[in-house]
């Protein structure tokens, strides 16, 4: 380890030292505002880490590899956490469980996620799967006295350990058949030597853990129960940030290795089939559904099958679409949680028939919502609409135009169940008088309505920055 390496990888570097002056703070003080402060802080600084432009190259070795790519996925993390620890105080004190060491775990999951983007090593992988893991095992039971929080917790922790299993077992598969745990060392090893049955029950092991972690078809059903007893910020958490580290760690892994064989049309045809599964049955089973939890939950899945489609097309436009996707999903994703959040403040806000009349009593609530809504559906102009596009073109761009029109048909399905929570806000009556009144909405909501419907507006910037993320990415 060099002074450079630190340098290289400083994001990461400072995000490990704030993260043990977070503990230590928090445990001599004990007051939940100031580690909020200092947590927000250091997002704040990862943040601006992220835009200023950065060396690029291998950290400690051949652990780490940092890129435009890994970049721009740090970007989204450090700005989901901040808006999602934004959201969370008056939610955390209205519950009675506001606790600093919240703010730390949120904090601490994110290195976990960075540390996925920036692997070029299959352990730092898995030290930073985990890492994030067990930070989300936590949050989801963070609501000590909550039996539905505890199964949550417990729910998602076994089956989460389960899949880790998978991951590792996978993981020494790939080592056995290769004798490499650098991506590019085994990508190498494959273009020389080709692929051995005992690698492709490898990868196929690590592609469960991706896939539990992604919420896909069949790996799935863990995802409505955990989503719905959860605390809502640290669902908020769950259902994007954590999701968009699993994407850009299945990416680099693919392209590390899945690109460098000559079984390309197999992998893509089994993912193929996966994503149209993951789409169909999360739209499908999102129409019956009450609860918005729920329904966001099912909702998550039938969109991780439309990023799945950027993926199966295999082509810098796919991987450049999933990482735009996976920021505006983010934004789209925490502003519908962080409305249901702020709601549940101040009632049992769970049903979409509960949200009757919002627009009369809170418009601009209301007004905040919708557009949540219109852009997941994928309506113009906004951005969900710009990431569902650019995914769709990039499965037709790389010739599976069946593909793209199996998720628009999927896309026009969610319509339904988005477009009737907008109803009931706008064209039904209140169920009672003053139900809304003592409802504020937060700043931070607004700003990411703002940035959403920006996004949508002029996806140009973003758009460019995203392909040359891509461009540099695996071309050190």
């Amino acid at each position: 380890m060099t002074l450079y390496d630190l340098f290289l990888a400083l994001p990461i570097t400072f995000a490990t030292l704030w993260a043990v002056l977070l503990l230590v703070i928090e445990a001599t003080s004990k007051r939940a505002q100031l580690t909020f402060s200092l947590t927000s802080i250091g997002f704040l600084v990862l943040i601006a880490m992220t835009i200023i432009p950065n060396e690029q190259g291998y950290a400690f070795g051949t652990m780490l590899r940092l890129s435009p790519y890994a970049q721009f996925a740090n970007f989204v993390f450090a700005l989901s956490g901040l808006l999602i620890i934004t959201l969370s105080q008056s939610y955390l004190v209205k519950e009675n469980i506001h606790f600093g060491e919240y703010y730390i775990i949120v904090f601490i999951a994110t290195i976990g996620m960075m540390l996925m983007a920036c692997a070029a090593n299959m352990i730092v992988l898995f030290i930073g799967l985990e890492t994030m893991s067990i930070a989300l095992y936590v949050l989801a039971g963070v609501m000590r006295k909550d039996l539905r929080a505890n199964e949550a917790a417990m729910k998602y922790f076994l089956l989460g350990a389960f899949s880790s299993g998978f991951f590792l077992y996978g993981i020494s598969l790939i080592y056995g058949a290769t004798g490499e745990m650098t991506l590019f060392k085994i990508g190498i090893y494959l273009q020389e030597n080709g692929a051995t049955s005992l690698f492709w029950v490898g990868l196929s092991l690590m592609m469960v853990g991706f896939l539990f972690k992604i919420s896909a078809v069949p790996f799935h059903q863990w995802t409505p129960d955990v989503y719905e007893g959860s605390p809502t910020p640290s669902t908020a958490l769950m259902s994007t940030a954590s999701k968009a580290a699993a994407f850009m760690a299945l990416i680099t892994v693919l392209l590390n290795v899945s690109s460098q064989t000559d079984n390309n049309a197999n992998w893509r045809f089994a993912l193929s089939a996966i994503a149209v599964l993951t789409m169909v049955v999360g739209n499908i089973a999102a129409l019956s559904q009450e609860n918005l939890k729920r329904m966001l939950a099912f909702s998550s899945i039938a969109h991780a099958g439309y990023m799945l489609v950027g993926v199966v097309a295999a082509n810098d436009s796919g991987y450049g679409a999933v990482l735009y996707y996976a920021l505006v999903y983010s934004l789209m994703n925490i502003g519908a949680f962080g409305v249901i959040a702020l709601l549940e403040q101040h009632r049992a806000f769970t049903c979409a028939s509960d949200y009757a009349g919002l627009f009369k009593e809170k418009p601009l609530l209301a007004g905040v919502m919708a557009l949540f809504m219109l852009s997941l559906t994928g309506i113009p102009p906004f951005a969900g609409f710009i990431g569902k596009y650019k995914l769709f073109a990039a499965a037709v761009e790389s010739g599976l135009s069946w593909l793209a029109v199996v998720g628009v048909l999927a896309s026009a399905v969610s319509a339904y169940y988005y477009l009737r929570v907008v109803i009931f806000m706008f064209m039904r009556e209140p169920q009672a008088e003053k139900q809304f009144d003592s409802v504020a909405i937060s700043p931070t909501l607004l700003l990411i309505a703002l940035l959403v419907f920006l996004l949508g507006i002029f996806p140009t910037g973003m758009l460019g920055f995203v392909s040359e993320a891509m461009k540099f990415a695996f071309n050190l």
